[in-house]
C-alpha cells in the first residue's frame, strides 16, 4: 500500500544540510516539467496498488499475512536481482549508509505485513482509507528527525486528518475492530520510510534504496515464514506473484511520476486508489464502504490535500530571495 504523494510533499522541499562528500557514481535523473505525463503515470500506479492490495486481502483468506508478504518480497527481491550482481550495469549496492538503508528496508516491510494483517479483518475501503493517514506521521516526524518547523495551519490540518481516522474507527463502540490499528501503524511505518529515504536523498540512488528493502525484507520474512507455513495451492503461488509485481509496478511508476510533476500536482490524484479498492471491494468481496467511512475519509483526503498545497507554497517561498517565513506556514 502507497500513501499519497502528499506524505511524500513533506519530503522533498528542502535539501537538508549536507556535508560535502565525493559524489556518487549514479545520479539521479534530470527532473522534466511534464504534469500531464506525470500525473497520467500516479494515475496508472494507483491501478496497480489498488489491485495489488485487494489481491492481498483476498489472498490472507487461505495464507497467513507473513507468508503474502514473504512472496510479494521474494519476487520483489528477484525483479532488483540484476542490481544485485557485482560487474552488472545495474550494480546497485555500493552505499554509504547501509546502516540507514537497512533499516529503511525493515520500515518497509513491517508497513507492509501491518497493512495485509488489518485487510484480514477490515473492509479494503476502511483499511485503506486509514493508512492515507501516513502525511500526518511524517508531518510530526519530521519536526525531529529533519527539523523543520511546521506551521499552525499545517498543525490544524493534522488535526483535521486525525478526526477522520477517529470518524472511520468510532473507537468505543461497536464498530470498532482492533485490528483497525493496524493501517495506522502501517501508515506510521510507512512514514518512517519516507524520511529515512529524504535523509539518503542527494546520497544514495532509488534503485540502491529498492535493492537493499528487498533484500531486507525478503531476508528477515525468511526466517519468519517457517513458523507459519502453509502450503500454497498453484493459485495462491499466482496470485502471490502478482502481487509481488503489481506492488513492484506500483511503486516504480510513482518514482517516475516524480521526474515529471511536483508533489502538489500529484496528491490529488493518487487518492483515486480509494475509488479502485472502492470499486474492486464491492465486486469481488460485496463491501459497501458505509457512511462513517465515507465521511472519514473526505477528512483524510481533504487534510492531505491542504498539507500538499501548503508544502508547495513553503517550497515556493524558499526558492524565491531570502526572506522570513511565514510563521503559518
Amino acid at each position: 500500500m502507497t500513501p499519497p504523494p502528499a506524505a511524500a510533499a513533506r519530503l522533498d522541499s528542502v535539501a537538508l544540510p549536507l556535508t560535502k562528500k565525493k559524489s556518487a557514481a549514479r545520479t539521479a535523473p534530470a527532473r522534466a516539467d511534464r504534469p500531464f505525463r506525470g500525473i497520467a503515470l500516479i494515475l496508472a500506479s494507483t491501478v496497480f496498488l489498488g489491485t495489488s492490495d485487494v489481491t492481498a486481502k483476498y489472498l490472507s483468506a487461505t495464507l497467513p499475512s507473513i507468508e503474502i508478504a514473504w512472496i510479494r518480497f521474494l519476487v520483489f527481491a528477484l525483479i532488483m536481482f540484476p542490481a544485485m550482481l557485482p560487474g552488472s550495469p545495474l550494480y546497485a549496492l555500493r552505499t554509504g549508509r547501509p546502516g540507514l538503508q537497512v533499516m529503511r528496508g525493515v520500515a518497509l516491510l513491517a508497513s507492509s505485513l501491518l497493512f495485509i494483517s488489518g485487510l484480514r479483518f477490515l473492509p479494503i475501503a476502511e483499511a485503506s482509507a486509514t493508512g492515507f493517514v501516513s502525511p500526518l506521521f511524517v508531518t510530526a516526524l519530521s519536526i525531529v528527525f529533519l527539523g523543520e518547523s511546521v506551521g499552525l495551519r499545517r498543525w490544524l490540518a493534522t488535526a483535521v486528518g486525525l478526526i477522520g481516522v477517529l470518524i472511520i474507527l468510532r473507537p468505543g463502540t461497536s464498530a470498532f475492530h482492533p485490528a483497525a490499528f493496524f493501517p495506522i501503524v502501517s501508515a506510521l511505518a510507512w512514514a518512517c520510510t519516507l524520511i529515512m529515504t529524504r535523509v539518503m536523498s542527494g546520497r544514495e540512488h532509488a534503485i540502491t534504496t529498492m535493492t537493499y528493502s528487498s533484500i531486507a525484507g525478503v531476508c528477515i520474512l525468511s526466517a519468519l515464514v517457517p513458523f507459519v507455513w502453509v502450503a500454497p495451492s498453484w493459485h495462491d503461488i499466482l496470485l502471490g506473484i502478482f502481487i509481488g509485481v503489481a506492488s513492484t509496478a506500483g511503486q516504480w511508476i510513482v518514482v517516475l511520476a516524480f521526474r515529471y510533476a511536483d508533489a502538489s500536482v500529484l496528491a490529488p490524484f493518487s487518492y483515486t486508489q480509494l475509488l479502485w479498492v472502492s470499486i474492486l471491494g464491492f465486486v469481488v468481496f460485496g463491501e459497501v464502504p458505509d457512511i462513517w467511512t465515507v465521511t472519514g475519509a473526505v477528512f483524510i483526503v481533504g487534510s492531505g490535500l491542504y498539507t500538499a498545497h501548503r508544502e508547495r507554497i513553503r517550497r515556493s517561498q524558499l526558492l524565491a530571495l531570502p526572506a522570513e517565513l511565514s510563521p503559518n506556514a
